[in-house]
């Protein structure tokens, strides 16, 4: 099962008109661990955001959607330096 998706998520990396993916499932069935070793292994750095009880993070979100202040917070969150080329976000308990 597991290697299975891990082949759904490298195809998705490779697709060139590829969305945002959002992966659901019941809890406790290791999608977290999924993204974050799909993470870990196939891209520079990969930067995870968990929402839950995390209210300087959901309001983020709220208002003004400047990108910068969007990934300046992010990557203060996460301590990872975000780049467009190579890294992964991770928003987990949305």
């Amino acid at each position: 099962m597991i290697r299975t998706k891990m082949k759904e998520l490298i195809k998705w990396k490779k697709s060139k008109n590829r969305k945002p993916l959002m992966l659901r499932g019941a809890r406790q069935v290791g999608k977290t661990w999924l993204m974050k070793e799909f993470g870990e292994n196939f891209y520079e750095n990969y930067a995870y955001i968990n929402f839950d009880n995390n209210e300087r993070m959901k309001s983020l979100f709220e208002g003004n959607f400047d990108i910068e202040r969007l990934i300046m917070a992010l990557q203060i969150e996460s301590g990872t330096r975000i780049s467009s080329e190579n890294t992964l976000l991770i928003f987990d308990e949305i």
